[in-house]
């Protein structure tokens, strides 16, 4: 079955799935693991949607949170949080920014919830690279019962994409542009895709990884784009997602098959 054909199914009401389910639902359910996508709201060149980032974390969420269900998982998806941290973003129009000490503030009001509620791990199912909750968990360290797990979820599959996709990119690249073909081919417009043309540094040293600036990304880019998107299949994109969905989900029983003792996870 196609991965857009599936999503597509997933509009029929699911106990792990929260925004779906009833109260009757869920006092007939116990959650071990919630999962809350995270994404954001900008430009991917100019062929793919604003919510690109936030679309793909909740698409990517809802196949995780079924299959680990499906695999007796007592896990729940929580609705997903469509705003990001992406300032350098702003000089395209209608990028919609948080502030990184904001969306904390959310997510924090939502652990205390989850720990009022007696859910134990929160996994963070972030879709956008400005997003940065590491500083968080280590403030909620010590402070918060509930175990928190940050999963960017392209990053699950760094060996899969090396061996599918042709050319690297960083954005509205051939990887994301696939990955939008297999969710919603309905949104992706092909016959706009071009190439993003990036700009290089004045300052030499600043090309090299080890050496990390805010990227104005209007000024790096011509369109928001930043790779080659031309290449971009549907075929490429669902066995991405295939490889992403498998190891998220196992991740998710592990967690809830997990008892919580002093020192866990050791």
């Amino acid at each position: 079955m196609k991965i857009y054909m599936l999503i597509s199914m997933l509009s029929i009401m699911v106990a792990w799935n929260l925004q779906e389910s009833t109260l009757k639902d869920v006092k007939e359910s116990r959650f071990e693991v919630a999962v809350l996508p995270v994404g954001s709201t900008e430009p991917h060149g100019l062929h793919l949607p604003y919510g690109m980032d936030f679309y793909q974390a909740k698409a990517v969420s809802e196949m995780a949170c079924e299959k680990a269900a499906e695999m007796g998982a007592k896990v729940v998806m929580l609705p997903a949080i469509p705003y990001g941290s992406n300032r350098n973003s702003l000089g395209f129009p209608m990028t919609i920014s948080l502030d990184q000490s904001t969306l904390n503030m959310v997510v924090r009001d939502i652990v205390e919830s989850l720990e009022h509620h007696g859910v134990k791990k929160l996994v963070i199912l972030n879709g956008h690279g400005g997003n940065d909750f590491t500083p968080l968990m280590r403030d909620l360290y010590g402070r918060t019962r509930v175990f928190i797990v940050t999963v960017d979820w392209w990053r699950t599959v760094d060996d899969v994409r090396s061996m599918i996709i042709d050319e690297p990119g960083e954005h509205a690249d051939e990887f994301e542009t696939s990955i939008g073909l297999a969710l919603f081919p309905h949104l992706v417009r092909m016959e706009e895709a071009e190439e993003g043309a990036v700009n290089t540094p004045k300052v030499k040293s600043l090309s090299y990884a080890w050496a990390r600036f805010t990227r104005p990304w209007h000024v790096l880019t011509r369109n928001s784009g930043f790779g080659n998107p031309l290449k971009s299949s549907r075929e490429k994109g669902e066995k991405i997602l295939e490889a992403a969905v498998e190891r998220i989900a196992r991740l998710l029983k592990e967690l809830s098959d997990a008892e919580m003792a002093e020192g866990f996870p050791y």
